[in-house]
Parts: structure tokens; C-alpha cells; sequence
């Protein structure tokens, strides 16, 4: 199988480089200046799952360079969603190629269906927690990481049963679900509520922990964003809620949300794409999420990196 990872940020560049460690055909479609530094560091990944270092990394910069592909695993920030859906329209009419997103939230599957057809677009999302060095080196810090992947239409089971067959071969998980909405409601529902709580507080995880306070203003963003899941057809039980709820104590004390990295590091936050995401939906179903639109609001001048008046 010829893979295409569209993104080589930190996410992009590790579920890549795991699936390339493999020995599979996998390629990188990036901007110049990644394409730049990937061609003269290579791919790097420092990761308690195992090293790994190829230096002979096939990068592209225009879909029109792009010849043979059956899967592009679109792994970009919730920002760059309108620049990639053109360009995964464009690779994916000449190629054929099944698109596999792993953003976060819910609303960039009905705008890639719209763009390459909805029998082409799998159902899926990662869990990690890396970023990039100044060496644009993946560090992953969390102990484990995974892709979950499944079917939304019927012509996609031959490429998922491919998908099968590499999971026993990589240093990472990568994972079938039947129920791939029900999943990717259920991290949209985590990530929304860790990112932004460390956001908002500007800092990690410990603090969650340590106060109440703190813990239940997460806890109400669970709550809120189980009751839109619900309201959009995904049926959670209590305990599923609770346990959701209860996640947020179990990071390790000093461990924090990619939203959180970015905004230490004054680039763009996706609050647009998950809390703002959120909102919309509370609008279409006409409902109310105070916690979450609060959260937005005290993220939002952070959208574009450090707010300058």
C-alpha cells in the first residue's frame, strides 16, 4: 500500500515514520520549509515506544508531483483544514486515493466528504502527545500512542483490512473500530475538555488533579459535550461519561494538551475547531454550553499565537 501523510507536524511525522519503520511506501506532503528541513535533518522520533531515524525522506510540495497513492492520512491542525481540503481534492480525483483524517473534532468529515466523496473518506483520529524540536525532530513524551481507524461506507473494507495487516508490524498501535463515531465523538469529547482547561490555565495536567476547582470546570466540559454527542446521535452511558470525567486525573502530573505546547510556544491554538466546533453544534440544536463558550472566549485572542494589541 502507497501511503501519502498529508502534515508532517509532530503527529503526522510519528505515525508516519512508524508506518515507514515497517518497511511500508510512505511519503510526506508538506510545505516548502517542512519539506526543507526534512530533506536536510530526515525523520527523527525520540519516543519511550522506540527510536527511529530515516534520512532519506520523500517529501512533496504540489499534488501535481503526486503519481500513485491508495491511502493519504491527513494529519494537519484544524487551521490548515481549508488549504489541505483543495489539495486532497486535487490528489485523490487523480490517484483514487481513501483519505484517513486524524484532526480532531467532528465537523472536517461532512467537508471532506463534499470535496472527494463520501465513500472516500474513513472515520478516524490519534492519540499522542509530541512535538516538534527546533530540529524539527518528533519528541513524544506520552507512554503510549495510537491511530483508531474504521468504516463509514461500504466501499471502504478492502482498505481498512489493509489497514488491519500493518498494526501487527509497527511500534504503535493502530486500531479497527466498529463504531468509529461513537470513538471519535468520545476523544473530541476528552480533548476539548483537557485542551482546554490547560490552555485556560496555562498549565499541565497536575493541576487538574490538585484542584477541585479547576477538575470541575473540565468535568462540566465533559457533560456539555456528551449532551452534543447525544443530541447528534451517539448514545454514551453515565458510567461512560464518568469514566471520560475521570480521565482527566490520570494524566502524569507535569503531561499537557498539544493546544497547551502551542500556546507556550505563541503559535495558533484550534479553539476555533474544538471549542468554537462545539458551539456550533450547541447553536443547531439550539442548546446551551456556558463552560465551553466561557472557555472560548478566554482562548480565542490566542487563535493566531501571542495577542498583540
Amino acid at each position: 500500500m502507497n501511503i501519502l501523510v498529508h502534515g508532517a507536524g509532530a503527529l503526522g511525522s510519528y505515525f508516519g515514520g512508524r508506518i515507514l519503520e515497517a518497511g511500508h511506501n510512505v511519503s510526506f506532503f508538506v510545505r516548502e520549509r517542512r519539506a526543507a528541513q526534512m530533506k536536510k535533518e530526515g525523520l527523527k522520533i525520540m519516543s519511550p515506544e522506540g527510536n527511529f531515524e530515516h534520512n532519506d525522506v520523500t517529501v512533496y510540495t504540489s499534488p501535481e508531483q503526486i503519481e500513485k497513492i491508495d491511502l493519504i492520512i491527513l494529519a494537519v491542525k484544524g487551521y490548515h483544514l481549508d488549504q489541505a481540503i483543495s489539495q486532497v481534492q486535487a490528489i485523490a480525483q487523480h490517484t483514487g486515493a481513501f483519505v484517513l483524517p486524524l484532526l480532531n473534532g467532528m465537523e472536517h468529515l461532512e467537508r471532506l466528504q463534499k470535496a472527494v466523496g463520501k465513500e472516500k473518506v474513513l472515520g478516524g483520529f490519534a492519540s499522542i502527545i509530541a512535538t516538534l524540536n527546533e530540529q524539527g525532530h518528533v519528541v513524544h513524551s506520552s507512554g503510549s500512542s495510537a491511530v483508531k481507524f474504521g468504516a463509514l461506507h461500504e466501499d471502504q473494507i478492502e482498505i481498512c483490512n489493509q489497514l488491519d495487516e500493518i498494526h501487527t508490524r509497527v511500534n504503535t498501535n493502530i486500531l479497527r473500530e466498529e463504531n468509529i463515531l461513537k470513538h471519535m465523538w468520545k476523544k473530541y469529547i476528552l480533548i476539548t475538555a483537557f485542551s482546554g482547561i490547560t490552555s485556560a490555565m496555562q498549565l499541565p495536567a497536575g493541576y487538574i488533579a490538585s484542584s477541585e476547582a479547576s477538575f470541575n470546570v473540565a468535568r462540566n466540559v465533559i457533560y456539555e459535550m456528551s449532551m452534543l454527542a447525544k443530541l447528534e446521535g451517539i448514545q454514551l452511558s453515565d458510567q461512560e461519561i464518568e469514566r471520560e470525567a475521570s480521565r482527566l486525573k490520570a494524566f502524569k502530573p507535569d503531561a499537557t494538551s498539544s493546544m497547551h505546547q502551542d500556546m507556550r510556544k505563541g503559535l495558533p491554538l484550534e479553539v476555533e475547531h474544538l471549542h468554537g466546533g462545539a458551539m456550533r453544534f450547541a447553536a443547531k440544536h439550539n442548546v446551551s454550553v456556558s463552560v465551553i463558550e466561557t472557555l472560548y472566549g478566554v482562548l480565542k485572542p490566542y487563535e493566531n499565537g501571542n495577542p498583540i494589541l
